[in-house]
């Protein structure tokens, strides 16, 4: 009986799951086509495609009625000048939530480094969006110490309003992790990070198109992680099963989740809308 209560309280998890999507051309046909109007979808940036992509294609889609959250990656911002622009822009249509990661290009384009910097300069002008989000990493970054990244949320928790986790594949690994950054005394809202269930030879294609990080550097970088979310033995809702108690404590400060689709999302979609019925009748599997 405890089971069950426990996998029915991830029923509001799912019900409010946020959507990721990378800036492709037919983006926007598969969030129309699969996704009801009004829940939240989020757009990557994409060093190669341009910040342009990611803006166009949060703007369409929240024209389209959909809570469209753009990814302003740090590192593909100029300055103040082209931030301002930005804000304003999005603004206009209707978009006040943001995201902001340090980002996977290169080189920097302008004055920020980090996503510090660029909050610090969204503070500067005034706050303009009504929710910021950052980035957590429950499992070792490939190029920070851990140390290092659960210290860079603290830095950020005066200007962010909420936190998205990385990829995690191991219920172990996320349990402790949350557990830390609440001792931490980081207590800003957290969306926990879900690879959903996709098909290998899509992911890949996707990842050598485009991917998270970018092209051939999110291969180089996210091996692992392409190898797990491919992997036959990958089951995001085993993952939520054992991680049920954790995300539901009132003390983990966990708000919903966030599901990486690599664009597959029908697929992820279905999954989701199949994981929220079950877990509404307690039948969640694991």
């Amino acid at each position: 009986m405890r089971t069950n209560r426990r996998r029915q309280s991830l029923a509001p998890l799912l019900r409010n799951a946020r959507l990721e999507v990378l800036p492709t051309p037919t983006a926007e046909q598969r969030v129309t086509e699969n996704v009801a109007v009004g829940r939240t979808i989020t757009v990557t940036a994409s060093p190669n495609r341009g910040l342009e992509a990611t803006l166009d294609l949060a703007e369409r889609l929240a024209g389209q009625g959909y809570q469209a959250v753009p990814h302003l990656a740090a590192r593909m911002v100029s300055g103040r000048s082209e931030l301002v622009e930005i804000t304003e822009r999005l603004l206009a249509v209707g978009i006040y939530t943001v995201f902001v990661p340090a980002g996977d290009a290169d080189s920097v384009a302008g004055d920020y480094a980090s996503s510090v910097d660029l909050l610090e300069d969204l503070a500067a002008i005034g706050r303009p969006f009504a929710d910021v989000g950052v980035t957590g990493y429950p499992e070792s970054h490939p190029m920070i110490v851990d140390d290092v990244t659960v210290q860079s949320m603290w830095d950020k928790r005066r200007h962010a309003t909420y936190i998205v986790s990385n990829m995690c594949f191991n219920p172990r690994v996320l349990r402790t992790w949350i557990v830390r950054i609440r001792k931490r005394g980081i207590t800003l809202p957290l969306l926990v990070g879900l690879a959903g269930p996709v098909e290998r030879a899509k992911l890949l294609a996707m990842a050598t198109k485009i991917g998270v990080g970018e092209s051939t550097r999110f291969l180089t970088k996210n091996r692992s992680a392409v190898a797990k979310i491919a992997s036959p033995g990958y089951s995001p809702e085993r993952l939520l099963d054992k991680t049920a108690a954790t995300l539901t404590a009132p003390e983990s400060l966990v708000t919903g989740l966030h599901l990486f689709t690599f664009n597959q999302v029908a697929e992820v979609e279905r999954w989701r809308a199949r994981l929220l019925a079950a877990a509404e009748d307690g039948s969640l599997v694991g």
